[in-house]
């Protein structure tokens, strides 16, 4: 049987099951998918033809899709974030995390499981963690967790597990728990390994009692440097459309995380549980191409990819479905953080106990109901000044100041996926299995194409220039776009840049020598969230950590007598 047809008929006996229906639980059971380094351009419902992802589309157009969300620009101040509720510049953890540095998220920091284990919630990860492993006590289960069934690392191989951390540090991770070693899981692809696992979770759950699935997907994250990007062959062949075998193979890698989505759904669907669900799906950066990890995600229009300040990097992806939510589907415009989703859900799910008064984050359920006002005037996107970098919104406005990579990731790139050839299939999202779960449900997808497209078009952003136009004229189906077709954009890498980006979204037109004042004003609140700014943890590579001395394997290396260091 074909990796498609096992699939299929495991969605058509979830949906079989969907009559054995449980008891509702008296909370709201919350799933939360996190896609890796899933670019703004990269799921169809932002207006790109060229990579179908139905199921995503089908939860946007049923429920409400968040167009000014914004994340941190790289996968472990993310994770950070969502966890604590807290700016990674006030955890200390702006950096990416590698495998061998040993720390990780502060112990003192409390995570969004333990909070919601105080009311009754079974816990469950299932996928990447990057938040520390250098010893259990930093691990998944032991920070609020019932279960981890994934990987500690930042990335691995889709098929061998393996992560290669630079030059001679190399070694298997995937595991269940702190001890448990899944040596049985080589050979299969990541995502499907983890939609399993989600599934057979949801499937084996009580459902009276609330639960907290945390699905981090490996996807679309490229693997080791070998190959970095997989998936099956028969799920790239349905992509003979895209002449780059790069983008190609990526378009597989994006298939299988929205199929993933469709499993997870009917699986809630199938266990009774949906009518009681919150749904969250997001991106944790924007998407890595230009030769970045050696991966071709697409931000356009968009300026920039992973590890930048501007929109390419931290304007995710990113949606919420829910019953619980009143009038949908619609486009929700505020600002929106990943640090707001701790005591978003909670207050979803009626925390009453006071939260820390430091938090960052802000409760948006009332503005997700329909009857709350938006809670943020400006909202600091990242800080890091050991790099010197910092970006800030304020109402329309934004400040960067500083680039990475010495500007070489400061353009826009493709491919646009708007060719004349390739037609937006609708058809596919009304017949998918996102649409078949939400049935009869109170927030069903509408079978309206029209009512699709209209809230398709509301959020594929357009710049609205000549500039724009002349570069898809130049190439259209190129991956890489010629950032000397921009020049108004241009910012000195050590130079203030002031941009209006809801007039501009693409950031094509810096205005900071034009608007010295709003330059000065933003500064003045950057110098405000300086004020309580905690330095980067960051410490050297630990040599103890390599897998070689632990069986092959990343493992919580600093609990164990440290090994005789070989040359």
């Amino acid at each position: 049987m074909t990796t498609s047809g096992a699939v299929l008929g495991l969605a058509v006996w979830l949906l079989a099951a969907a009559g054995a229906a449980g008891a509702a639980s008296p909370r709201p059971h919350i799933v939360f998918i996190l896609a890796d380094d899933l670019g703004w351009n990269d799921v169809s419902f932002h207006g790109s033809n060229q990579i179908m992802t139905p199921n995503i589309d089908a939860l946007a157009y049923s429920g409400v899709i968040l167009h000014n969300y914004y994340v941190m620009p790289i996968c472990t101040p993310s994770r950070a974030a969502l966890l604590t509720g807290r700016h990674p510049a006030h955890t200390g953890m702006q950096r990416v995390l590698y495998a061998q540095q040993p720390y990780g998220l502060p112990l003192r920091e409390r995570l969004l499981p333990q909070y919601l284990k105080e009311l009754g919630y079974a816990t469950h990860a299932v996928g990447k963690w990057h938040l520390g492993h250098f010893q259990a006590a930093y691990t998944p289960t032991r920070r609020g967790f019932d279960s981890h069934f994934g990987y500690w690392a930042g990335h691995q191989d889709y098929y061998d597990h393996t992560s290669q951390e630079g030059p001679g540090y190399w070694g298997y991770d995937m595991r269940r728990g702190v001890g448990n070693v899944s040596w049985s899981s080589y050979g299969r692809y990541s995502t499907d390994l983890f939609s399993e696992e989600a599934v057979r979770l949801i499937h084996q759950h009580d459902a009276e009692t609330p639960l907290f699935l945390y699905l981090a997907h490996l996807a679309t994250h490229a693997g080791n440097p070998y190959q970095p990007l997989q998936a099956p062959a028969d799920v790239v062949g349905g992509f003979a459309h895209i002449n780059d075998t790069r983008r190609r193979t990526f378009a597989g890698m994006v298939a299988k995380l929205d199929e993933s989505v469709g499993l997870v759904v009917t699986a809630l669907r199938a266990k009774g549980m949906l009518e009681n669900s919150i749904i969250v799906f997001s991106t944790d950066n924007g998407g890595p191409t230009n030769g970045y990890d050696n991966n071709v995600a697409s931000n356009w229009p968009l300026k920039g990819i992973k590890d930048t300040p501007w929109e390419g990097g931290v304007r995710g992806v990113g949606l919420v479905w829910s019953p619980l939510i009143p009038d949908t589907p619609r486009v929700a415009d505020h600002l929106m953080h990943i640090q707001d989703w701790l005591p978003t859900l909670l207050s979803a799910a009626n925390y009453t106990a006071e939260l820390p008064e430091d938090l960052d984050g802000r409760d948006m359920w009332p503005v997700l109901a329909g009857n709350g006002s938006a809670p943020y005037s400006d909202l600091l996107l990242d800080l890091d000044r050991g790099r010197g970098l910092a970006a800030l919104r304020s109402g329309d406005w934004k400040l960067v100041q500083r680039t990475t990579n010495n500007g070489n990731n400061d353009g826009w790139y493709g491919p646009t996926g708007r060719d004349p050839d390739l037609e937006y299939d609708s058809a596919r999202v009304l017949s998918s299995a996102v649409a078949a779960a939400l049935e009869n449900t109170s927030a069903p997808l509408a079978a309206n194409q029209s009512l699709l497209l209209e809230l398709r078009a509301a959020v594929t952003v357009v710049c609205n220039s000549s500039e724009t136009t002349e570069a898809l004229e130049h190439s259209p189906n190129s991956l890489y776009y010629d950032r000397a077709l921009f020049q108004g954009s241009h910012c000195e890498p050590a130079a203030p840049c002031l941009f209006n980006v809801a007039a501009d979204p693409c950031e094509l037109q810096n205005l900071a020598a034009a608007r010295p004042a709003e330059v000065a004003r933003l500064q003045a609140l950057l110098a405000n969230y300086n004020q309580s700014y905690a330095e980067a943890l960051s410490p050297g590579l630990d040599p103890a950590s390599n897998p070689k001395y632990w069986n092959y394997t990343w493992t919580n290396w600093r609990d164990y007598p440290a090994p005789t260091l070989l040359d």
